[in-house]
């Protein structure tokens, strides 16, 4: 059997809560208040799937280990999907526009568009949209 989650939570740490949480905010993205507090910020990216901002010394009392300098080291890339291309343009226009920088040239190939920036920790976003026809479902990624 197959594990199967109904919820993704992504924690990452960031260095200033409250100017992370005005730069995602000035992209578009919205929090759950609820989840929301000085050292944890809950940002909602879509049904089920979260970003938790973390303040670094926070961040670490969950690992054992050094954080990665995101500004010199990748630890991870977050991927997230638009609803069409010019989906894909604003969010990235958005976040260059509240303090991001670019970090790779826009993709245009047969099934997917995608362009990408980094956060203001340095963190790298990949913003995609890959057009569906009429056969494509969500069941092709659930096996």
């Amino acid at each position: 059997m197959a594990i199967q989650s109904n919820h993704i939570f992504i924690n990452l740490p960031v260095k200033d809560l409250d100017r992370s949480m005005q730069f995602f905010g000035d992209i578009g993205f919205e929090f759950n208040e609820q989840m929301t507090d000085k050292n944890t910020a809950c940002m909602i990216v879509g049904r089920n799937i979260y970003v938790m901002l973390l303040v670094e010394e926070f961040f670490k009392s969950f690992t054992g280990k050094e954080l990665c300098d995101s500004a010199a080291s990748t630890e991870v890339i977050v991927s997230i999907t638009a609803d069409s291309r010019a989906g894909v343009d604003e969010i990235v226009q958005n976040a260059l526009a509240a303090g991001g920088s670019a970090s790779n040239d826009k993709m245009d190939n047969e099934f997917m568009y995608g362009w990408s920036f980094e956060d203001i920790d340095g963190h790298l976003w990949e913003v995609m949209y890959m057009p569906e026809s009429d056969e494509d479902s969500d069941d092709e990624f659930y096996g």
